[in-house]
């Protein structure tokens, strides 16, 4: 069993990444700014939730069936926390295997959020003692070409590109880090959020992944299962990966 912070864990992809990990039998500390604003991620005292989720990555498997903890809840503790705050995250951190990132803020400058929260990652972790973190990243910074991300080929939308970089000042921080970490980028589409888990997935390398014709739109319940395997079985080191069906 792994000790899992988890820092954005109200969003779309945070929630989905608790139940995934505490279905797995796994102990998550859920970081939110105001655990009030979320009660469906349980109490502070720990709540369980997410019982049966295996975790049969390509075999298409839904709940229930395999899993590297069998059946059974893990713990979730919510608790308030900065992710642009070294000493909160240093603070909340503290007595965990791995980190994982998945926060986004659409009020402030994304090179701005990214970069300090990145910062404050590096930093925090450190002093926490947790040498693993596991990042979400965007499609649009893969490449289409080598050298070329698909952010910056002619007519791709300015704003996207705006919030684009902002995962890009991610990565600048993480490679000068000490930190083993990962940042894994699903396909550059809107993901579905309502599709149920199937647990199938599979990792690329820096490049958008050719899309299959008849493949479902990549979801957020599937995308959680590949940032819970790199969390707790790691395969990749200190390197932007895509994942998609």
């Amino acid at each position: 069993m792994s000790r899992i912070v988890v820092f954005g864990a109200g969003g779309r992809a945070g929630v989905k990444v608790v139940a995934e990990a505490a279905g797995r039998g796994h102990e998550v500390t859920a970081v939110v700014r105001d655990p009030a604003a979320h009660p469906e991620l349980g109490g502070d005292q720990g709540h369980e939730v997410g019982q049966g989720l295996g975790d049969d990555r390509r075999s298409g498997g839904g709940p229930g069936l395999g899993g590297d903890r069998g059946s059974g809840g893990g713990r979730v503790k919510v608790v308030a926390g900065d992710v642009t705050d070294a000493g909160s995250v240093a603070e909340v951190a503290a007595g965990h295997d791995v980190a994982v990132q998945v926060a986004a803020r659409l009020d402030v400058p994304a090179e701005e959020f990214y970069g300090a929260a990145s910062r404050a990652l590096v930093d925090g972790l450190a002093r926490a003692g947790v040498s693993r973190l596991v990042a979400l990243g965007i499609g649009s910074a893969l490449e289409v070409s080598p050298g070329v991300r698909l952010m910056d080929t002619p007519g791709f939308p300015a704003e996207a590109r705006a919030f684009s970089l902002g995962h890009v000042a991610q990565l600048d921080v993480l490679e000068g880090s000490a930190l083993d970490w990962v940042v894994i980028a699903p396909p550059p589409v809107f993901l579905d959020g309502e599709a149920s888990r199937t647990g199938r997935h599979r990792f690329g390398d820096g490049r958008v992944p050719e899309a299959v014709e008849g493949e479902p739109v990549f979801s957020y319940a599937d995308l959680a299962v590949a940032l819970v395997d790199e969390a707790t079985r790691p395969e990749h080191h200190r390197v932007q990966v895509a994942v998609s069906y």
